[in-house]
């Protein structure tokens, strides 16, 4: 199965090559061959993890490889290559499957703007590149796909291109996330020259493997940290780029200006899942101190982005720093030795965020673009299947116990953070994180569901009101996504293909969970190759029991809290002001403005790189341009002396010399005109000469 697994990747590139090529109108086409090929990479993906899960219970080896040549440079081979293995083939079929739906989900969303084919490729190509960076056994393949995806996410987010907020939040998101890379590209340098190889698996001689672990861990560097510690730090500084953690989160709230399918396939499945998915396909090199840093920047993390979610209004904004919170919460995973808690929370919350946010979408598509929560209110009636189907997801990220996938994955994640040695302040952070994720989701929940509409009212003239729930033909809206021109008219549900991946992804959330519980903890038995067991018993541990009823308590105490302040916030037309905001205005203020980061980004980072620039430019304009300058007037008085010596000296003399041969030469030639009697004249006079010459020679002699 290893030998066909570029497949995965390959099909939707294909489908991307070829849609490149399509014309506008080719809008079936288009849309038929990016799911079509998705589709197949699904199966493919598929086929891996069966292939996978039999090498596992025949008790088989647990990973193949294959490794080929890609150029050769004297004697070093560059090689790259792919491996099968329980995480590659978990993130194959997570990210094919979950981006069919989002394809499927795309073609309704988008079914009115006029790029559509466009649109289509580049979803493609960012497929392509996510899924041959899960395949991938060489951190060089894993770099250029990452890149890839840095690429696609900038055209993606900047797709409706002349909206200046999503130009903008494009460059953002690229140069924001080039930060990461760069300590990603110092670091794989730095691991190839003392490895002498990037690929992870290579018959015990990969960067994985103990050969080149070993050799790494006995080199230290400055202040005696291990070579691998500082490594497995500049590695972590790409993910800090790419899954959005603090100090590099910036990005990823404003990636939200680009469509809504976008959004869903980047917060979801995809690009932020590229981070954490580095971390664990690098964890055999971190150290307990790379580990430790991970562990609180991740916990850290969860708790700001969820704080900061607790005062945002726009639908989508809150769920951007949900994600980011929830990214925090893998990482934290990992750095406390969680590694299955935090690839099992990957996966859960692939699923109910991207339920989260297509669901979202079906909200701003039913509302005519409207994203403003406090200009909801009500939608439940309007909106039946969405309502339903939104609120799994919402219970799900909150951790609601039991049925829902998120209680397993977070709970295991706050279980590896009780036990771990080093501090006991991840797992605090953790449950903190936990109440304020079911604080901010109720919220949401109660603005936009619950209460009455708070919208536009229809006109006068506008006819008769339709019944709540029934569907309106969706109104052609521009490319920058505005308002529809019937934007006045009662919220309606969305079409069948904007629904039923909905309904998908809403069963998923919840049988997920089943997979991972501490009583059949098949995911971890998957992962690690450990017997799979049965026992009621290990729920009634007192470790798990104890962690179990903490964060049920939690959840319930920001679930209630949470429909205390908001539940019945939406009974009248006009929403009254914010009840956080009303008991503490300034911290309110704080928690809106994303505690201004952007900010004191812009008064230092961004104003230090201004002041740089304004200073290349003044060393430019009079430093360097002025010895440019003094350089050219030199080399023209050099020019103009040696015009000088050349005609006044070289020239003017050369030319006598060639003027007294040329006379010299018209003499001999003047005689030379043809006459026998001039010669015998000249032989006449020579001979003469040459007599008289002798005889004064003899005479003498």
């Amino acid at each position: 199965m290893v030998g066909l697994l570029w497949l995965i990747p390959f099909l939707p590139l294909l489908a991307a090559g070829v849609i490149a090529v399509c014309k506008r109108p080719r809008r079936r086409l288009a849309a038929g061959l990016a799911i079509g090929a998705m589709g197949l990479s699904c199966l493919v993906a598929l086929a891996a993890f069966v292939a996978s899960l039999q090498g596992h219970a025949a008790a088989g080896p647990a990973r193949e490889y294959l490794n080929f040549s890609w150029f050769e440079i004297g004697s070093t081979s560059v090689k790259l290559g792919w491996v099968l293995d329980p995480l590659t083939a978990l993130m194959a079929v997570m990210v094919t499957f979950v981006g069919s739906l989002i394809f499927i989900y795309s073609a309704g969303y988008m079914a009115s703007d006029e790029n559509f084919t466009r649109f289509f490729g580049f979803l493609s190509l960012f497929a392509a590149a996510m899924l041959g960076l899960v395949i991938a056994n060489s951190l060089l393949l894993l770099f250029i796909c990452w890149e890839l995806v840095g690429l696609t996410s900038y055209l993606l987010i900047g797709f409706w291109f002349h909206k200046p907020s999503a130009a903008a939040a494009a460059k953002k998101a690229f140069i924001t996330t080039r930060v990461g890379d760069l300590c990603f590209f110092v670091g794989m340098l730095w691991l190839y020259s003392q490895s002498g190889t990037l690929l992870f698996y290579d018959h015990g001689a990969g960067c994985l493997e103990k050969s080149a672990l070993e050799k790494l861990a006995v080199q230290t560097t400055f202040e005696g940290l291990a070579l691998s510690t500082v490594i497995g730090l500049l590695l972590f500084g790409g993910a800090v780029g790419k899954s959005g953690q603090v100090p590099l989160h910036v990005w990823l709230p404003d990636a939200m200006e680009g469509p809504t399918p976008v959004s869903a396939l980047i917060h979801a499945a995809t690009m932020v899942a590229a981070g954490v998915f580095l971390m664990a396909r690098v964890y055999p090199i971190l150290t307990p101190d790379a580990l430790t840093v991970i562990a609180w920047v991740g916990a850290i993390t969860a708790v700001f982005a969820a704080l900061i979610a607790v005062a945002q209004t726009d639908i989508k904004r809150i769920l951007a720093y949900s994600t980011v919170s929830q990214l925090g919460y893998m990482m934290m995973a990992l750095g406390v030795g969680g590694y299955v808690a935090g690839v099992f929370h990957l996966i859960t919350h692939a699923f109910f965020k991207a339920l989260l946010f297509m669901g979202a979408g079906s909200v701003i598509h039913g509302c005519h673009e409207e994203q403003d929560i406090r200009r909801m209110g009500g939608l439940r009636q309007y909106l039946p299947a969405t309502f339903l189907t939104y609120a799994i997801g919402m219970m799900a990220l909150a951790g609601v116990p039991v049925f829902f996938s998120g209680f397993w994955s977070k709970d295991e994640i706050l279980h590896a953070a009780s036990i771990w040695p080093v501090s006991h302040g991840p797992f605090l952070l953790g449950l903190v994180g936990a109440f304020l994720t079911a604080f901010y989701m109720t919220r949401q929940v109660a603005l936009v569901f619950w209460g009455k509409y708070r919208g536009h009212q229809p006109a006068a003239h506008a006819g008769p009101e339709p019944e709540p729930g029934s569907a309106h033909p969706r109104k052609k809206k521009s490319a920058a996504g505005h308002k529809a021109a019937h934007g006045h008219a009662l919220p309606h549900e969305s079409p069948p293909a904007m629904v039923w991946p909905l309904k998908i992804l809403a069963a998923g959330a919840i049988l997920l969970g089943f997979l991972g519980t501490p009583a059949w903890p098949w995911f971890h038995s998957y992962l690690t190759g450990h017997h799979l067991s049965l026992e009621l018993g290990r729920l009634f541990e007192s470790g798990t029991l104890g962690v179990m009823l903490l964060s049920t308590l939690a959840v319930a105490a920001g679930i209630g809290s949470g429909w205390k302040l908001y539940g019945r916030a939406g009974q009248t037309r006009e929403l009254p002001p914010d009840a956080l905001e009303t008991f503490q205005p300034q911290v309110f203020a704080v928690l809106r403005d994303k505690f201004r980061v952007d900010e004191i980004y812009q008064a230092t980072v961004i104003r230090a790189v201004a002041w740089g620039g304004e200073f290349c430019h003044w060393l430019d304009q009079f430093v360097w341009q002025g010895c440019v300058r003094i350089l050219a007037q030199l080399t023209l008085g050099l020019a103009w002396i040696n015009r000088a010596i050349d005609e006044l000296l070289v020239n003017r003399g050369f030319d006598r010399v060639c003027r007294r041969i040329q006379d010299s030469g018209g003499r001999v030639a003047s005689l030379q005109d043809g006459q026998v009697q001039h010669y015998l004249r000249v032989i006449g006079v020579a001979l003469a000469m040459l007599v008289l010459l002798l005889a004064w020679g003899g005479g003498l002699w």
